[in-house]
């Protein structure tokens, strides 16, 4: 349940190393004076982490404030928040507190209420401004975590379990705890009367950690006298692996690309160098890692593929494909209904904003555009344009081709249609019998892609951001 709680009273303890944990952690990770938060749940660790903090900001300068999620899965749930709005205002800390909704998403509940964690979590770090966010794991949860990892068959990263400084989702994330055991926490907390709640959650051993915590890790006690510093010292190394790991694809991307990979030199590579090339290649791009079998098979279709081959692998809302003899990362095709033009300058799009700009003596005649439905729709199978007076009429798709639109974006460019014949598309042309001639009114189609959508964009590929280059008929 979750009563309040105290650990009977102790001599001695681990006061002194709780709180030179926390001070050497901040020294390295935030700048003098910062502003600080706590990732306060009420639990016995994170109590701890409160306590300790505080002992610290009060003579470091730093300003301190506690962040509460409260996830609503117990009944106890309001209750742990009322006391961690309580602990906060006895030792004069500000809190503040946001409930999420938990849903479990396929991922399981423990992994959908962390990540729903993280997300409050980094949010009341944005509006509180904070500089870093602290988290009360130790070198037991250390442990644990690489355990579960080994036991999923984890790579060099999965095994390099928590890191003690992180980024994510904009917010430095800090655990001065890691390497200290629980032994060390449960020595604070009752050297110094700490009360905390007791999740009772904690005890289910149909939760995997619980179970092993309950089940495995004793005997491995029994046969590791070190544990749990040996399993730390090997996240360490590993994490070391991986930091060598992401130099090795960087000297690899620099012959490859940054933004897009050399298809060519992804193909010279020997395979565990281009599995760890493209790897790399996705999380820089902002994807999650995709599992070992999942990363073969885009290998099998990237490698196998001719330099402009319609591959199209979806992955983490976004897709991996090739234009032009690289591999690109970039948001799923767009598709839009379409849209009347009644004169106004600007048409919003899903993807981008199509501005019909006053013109003289080019862009599509004014005086075609009165007397019959005007519209803005996607493209269609079989479309042609006629560029000159006297040229041949050609596909579209082809124009859109040679003008560099890469294949995912060609049937979304914007068409203007006056009744039911295409005028114009953007980034191909006009049609030679739709131009404005020399001197005479005319509307200039100046297409603005939203940045995500134009081109590969970095960071969050599915995710579209302002508007941005042109593309100009």
């Amino acid at each position: 349940m979750a009563a309040s709680r105290r650990l009977p009273p102790a001599d001695g303890g681990d006061r002194c190393a709780v709180r030179a944990a926390v001070a050497t952690a901040l020294r390295h990770a935030s700048p003098p004076g910062a502003h600080l938060a706590v990732a306060l749940s009420g639990g016995r660790d994170s109590i701890a982490l409160l306590d300790a903090a505080a002992n610290v900001a009060a003579t470091s300068g730093d300003t301190l404030v506690a962040f509460h999620v409260h996830h609503g899965l117990s009944s106890a749930a309001d209750a742990w928040m009322a006391f961690c709005a309580d602990a906060c205002a006895r030792r004069d800390i500000a809190f503040a507190a946001r409930n999420v909704e938990v849903r479990n998403a396929g991922d399981g509940v423990e992994a959908t209420a962390r990540e729903r964690r993280y997300e409050a979590l980094a949010a009341m770090a944005r509006e509180h401004r904070v500089d870093a966010i602290l988290l009360a794991h130790h070198a037991d949860d250390q442990a644990e975590t690489l355990l579960l990892q080994l036991l999923r068959g984890a790579g060099p990263r999965g095994l390099a379990a928590m890191p003690v400084v992180a980024r994510a989702r904009g917010t430095r994330f800090v655990r001065p705890f890691l390497s200290l055991p629980r032994a060390a926490i449960d020595a604070y907390v009752t050297s110094h009367a700490l009360a905390y709640v007791d999740d009772d959650s904690n005890a289910h051993t149909s939760l995997r950690r619980n179970a092993l915590r309950a089940r495995v890790i004793p005997a491995l006690r029994t046969i590791a006298p070190g544990y749990p510093a040996t399993l730390v010292r090997a996240a360490r190394h590993q994490s070391d692996a991986i930091e060598l790991l992401d130099d090795l694809a960087r000297l690899d991307a620099h012959g490859a690309g940054h933004d897009s990979l050399d298809l060519a030199a992804l193909r010279a590579l020997a395979a565990p160098r281009a599995r760890n090339l493209l790897r790399w290649f996705l999380r820089e791009r902002g994807l999650r890692a995709p599992s070992a079998a999942r990363l073969d098979a885009m290998l099998q279709q990237l490698l196998g593929a001719p330099p402009d081959a319609r591959v199209a692998v979806e992955h983490d809302g976004a897709v991996i494909g090739i234009h032009r003899a690289r591999v690109v990362v970039h948001t799923p095709a767009v598709t839009f209904d379409a849209r009347p033009w009644r004169g106004e300058p600007e048409i919003t799009l899903p993807h981008g904003v199509l501005a019909l700009l006053p013109a003289e003596g080019e862009g599509v005649a004014r005086q075609y555009l009165h007397g019959r439905p005007v519209t803005i729709r996607m493209g269609g199978t079989g479309e042609r344009l006629r560029l000159a007076v006297r040229g041949g009429r050609r596909n579209v798709m082809d124009l859109l081709r040679e003008a560099g639109v890469p294949p995912w974006q060609r049937l979304a460019m914007p068409r203007l249609y006056c009744g039911d014949t295409l005028a114009a598309v953007a980034g191909a042309g006009i049609d030679a019998s739709f131009a404005a001639g020399d001197g005479e009114a005319g509307l200039r189609l100046e297409w603005r892609a939203c940045a995500g959508t134009h081109e590969p964009a970095p960071g969050q590929p599915a995710k579209k951001q302002g508007c941005g280059s042109d593309e100009r008929s």
